[in-house]
């Protein structure tokens, strides 16, 4: 399907400025670059930009672009805005409101439409695919001759992650030309500007934009005031159905300008549909289709570890990584690889999905995969229990998916290396219990499992000692590896592994089972004993494709998860009732990491859930799909094309945390991608 036919929609009601300003739009470029903001125009929080661009380490993501006060001039002179702002005091100004006619993505990118006295303007941003370059082609489809665009740009150099309150640099030099440049002392790259179109002039007026209010950090407890400086004015005419366009990049010239504007829109439209025919045919429509498109802003080459880029080149092989969410996010291990099925084999990008999995067998210390790169570190930090046990789950998925032998046979001595590291113990605490083939883990001021809110050193939800979902991981990590080593042909060391499953699987049915409540234990053998929290850790229990728990104690599991922590887009992370139960996710960050974990609803939870839930259905297709639908109606709120990574504990389920979270889309996509008629349950193909 040509992907110009994937079009979203989004309702746009002059009278309900919040509704544009709660609404964002994102274009990625495959570096973990970025262009965001809201979809009336305005910058709500710091990491919005129309440039935020992936820059070598230490570097990291870069705020080079952050704003476009945008005019249309008309034929007799005057002025009318098409963008607005937010000054101290929640002083608003949107008059391109009052303009704005809709707003769609078209092939998941953002397209506006503006009616100003008889003329229609419509508005597009595209990012080139590693560039860090950002495209804005506007095109007058009716009016009369002599109208004009007038572009203010406003910058701050500075780190996506630094304060809106940190100083202007002291020098910003603009210097005029064919392409223009901005540099400043000690800015760690050079923004370039070139103007395509009719009658293109620049008028210098140097100015600070100050005291702009950004909401959503003020919501969040932060700094939230700064300011921005001008250079000045371009100006293009727009001529009936000719595309003017403003080019915005860090790469030389050569680079940015190897394709026109028209150019690159045609290349960015022709990558997303071999995008769409890669998929399979079930992703290729509805919503499925818009998750495939969302999906590929995950899956990043990582720009700034040359080293890292340089050795697997050598190899004829590319680095590959995702992005965990937008916008604060970098590639966490958990998260790629939870999220590798359906970011990359439910769309038929299995030869991506390899490129991760040999990447990071590279980063394997101590039996251990990275927890998270740091922005602009080349260094991964270790502080994970679960994300080692996803890799065996991920590296499974695929080979069940492809039959790559090669690829098994070359990464089994890693998977074998990481099982003895858990069985003789390693970092943080993590372990076996020799006791009872347990896994343990914990450290003093580490979180180690998912559930990892820390904050000023209060670790939320410790949960040290023996953690469902990691015991659960870890019988399917024996399992799966018993499986790889009778494919391969050794059947001794299958023998011997089988044994520690078999015998965590006995451990775990007497140990975790919670009589008195019908459920799972959260934690076993803690500081405290043992846990009987009702979380949604336990359905892992049931849903992985070699499930722990006995299969007699499965219904009353699914049964208390339905009841207690299912929601209309996902679970719960506790159960109402509980001492520490948060029904709201709001305030500064002591106050949401407070509640990170302790109800708030996480999306991803999702695809576990379902896993688990068509087991017990197998049939129920049309049943399996009412489950999905309210994450597919958020498709059109908050961050629009894709899934939030958190929502409210309770209705109306407010979307909150990154507007864009790849674990999310990834579940949400994965069951869609199966859900066709006779389709293969996805935890058992």
């Amino acid at each position: 399907m040509p992907p110009t036919s994937v079009v979203r929609e989004v309702p746009v009601d002059a009278q309900d400025a919040d509704a544009a300003l709660s609404r964002e739009w994102l274009v990625t470029n495959g570096l973990g670059g970025y262009a965001s903001a809201s979809v009336a125009g305005l910058a709500t929080r710091k990491y919005h930009g129309l440039l935020v661009a992936a820059l070598p380490n230490p570097i990291g993501r870069t705020v080079m672009l952050n704003h476009l006060v945008e005019d249309l001039v008309l034929p007799d002179g005057r002025q009318v805005q098409l963008s607005g702002e937010e000054r101290t005091g929640r002083r608003l100004s949107l008059p391109g409101m009052a303009h704005l006619r809709a707003f769609r993505l078209e092939a998941g990118l953002p397209v506006w439409r503006f009616e100003v006295e008889g003329a229609v303007l419509e508005k597009r941003v595209l990012m080139p695919h590693r560039q860090n370059t950002t495209v804005l082609l506007y095109r007058l489809l009716q009016g009369p001759p002599g109208w004009r665009l007038a572009l203010r740009p406003a910058l701050h150099f500075r780190h996506h992650e630094s304060e809106l309150s940190d100083e202007l640099q002291p020098q910003y030099r603009f210097t005029p030309g064919e392409v223009h440049e901005v540099r400043c002392d000690g800015a760690p790259a050079v923004l370039r500007l070139r103007l395509h179109g009719p009658e293109g002039d620049f008028m210098p007026q140097p100015q600070e934009l100050a005291e702009l209010h950004y909401r959503v950090e003020a919501d969040r407890g932060y700094r939230h005031e700064g300011r921005l400086w001008s250079p000045g004015v371009l100006g293009v005419a727009l001529l009936p159905g000719a595309t003017a366009a403003l080019v915005a990049s860090t790469e030389e010239a050569l680079v940015m300008d190897a394709l026109s504007p028209d150019e690159a829109w045609a290349a960015e439209l022709e990558r997303r549909a071999r995008l769409l025919r890669m998929a399979p045919p079930a992703a290729r429509e509805g919503a499925a289709a818009e998750l495939v498109l969302a999906a590929d802003q995950f899956v990043i080459v990582p720009a700034g570890r040359r080293r890292d880029a340089a050795r697997a080149l050598a190899e004829g092989d590319e680095i590959r990584s995702v992005i965990a969410g937008y916008h604060w996010f970098t590639d966490w291990g958990r998260d790629t690889m939870i999220s590798l099925e359906g970011l990359t084999l439910a769309t038929g990008r299995t030869h991506e999905a390899a490129s991760i999995l040999r990447t990071f067998a590279q980063y394997v210390r101590d039996g251990l995969l990275p927890n998270m790169f740091p922005d602009g570190s080349n260094d991964g930090l270790y502080h994970t229990a679960d994300a080692t046990l996803w890799f065996f789950h991920a590296l499974d998925r695929y080979h069940q998916a492809t039959g790559d032998d090669a690829l098994l046979a070359r990464l089994l001595p890693t998977m074998v290396d990481i099982a003895h590291h858990h069985l003789r113990g390693t970092r943080f605490g993590i372990g076996v219990d020799q006791a009872d083939g347990l896994l343990r883990q914990g450290a003093p001021g580490h979180q180690l499992t998912w559930m990892d809110a820390k904050c000023d050193g209060w670790v939320v939800t410790p949960r040290r000692g023996k953690a469902v979902e990691i015991n659960a991981l870890w019988f399917n990590a024996l399992s799966v590896l018993c499986r790889w080593l009778r494919h391969l042909g050794d059947e001794t060391a299958a023998h011997s592994w089988a044994g520690h499953a078999q015998r965590a699987r006995e451990s775990f049915n007497r140990r975790f089972w919670f009589e008195a409540g019908g459920y799972l234990h959260d934690v076993v053998d803690g500081p405290e004993g043992d846990s009987a929290e009702c979380r949604p850790n336990q359905i892992f229990a049931v849903s992985l494709p070699h499930p722990v728990l006995d299969p007699s104690r499965w219904d009353a599991v699914l049964q208390v998860v339905q009841e207690r922590l299912l929601t209309p887009v996902g679970l719960r992370s506790l159960a109402p009732g509980s001492a520490h139960y948060a029904p709201t996710y709001f305030g500064t960050l002591r106050e949401r990491d407070a509640a990170y974990h302790q109800g708030t609803v996480w999306g991803w939870l999702i695809g576990p859930w379902m896993d688990a839930w068509r087991k017990r259905h197998p049939g129920d297709t049309a049943g399996a799909r009412a489950q999905l639908e309210g994450l597919i109606a958020h498709l059109g709120e908050f961050g629009v094309g894709s899934v939030a990574e958190i929502f409210d504990a309770e209705a109306p389920y407010t979307p909150r945390g990154c507007i864009a979270q790849a674990w999310s889309v990834a579940e949400l996509l994965r069951h869609l991608v199966t859900l066709r008629p006779g389709g293969p349950c996805p935890a058992q193909c």
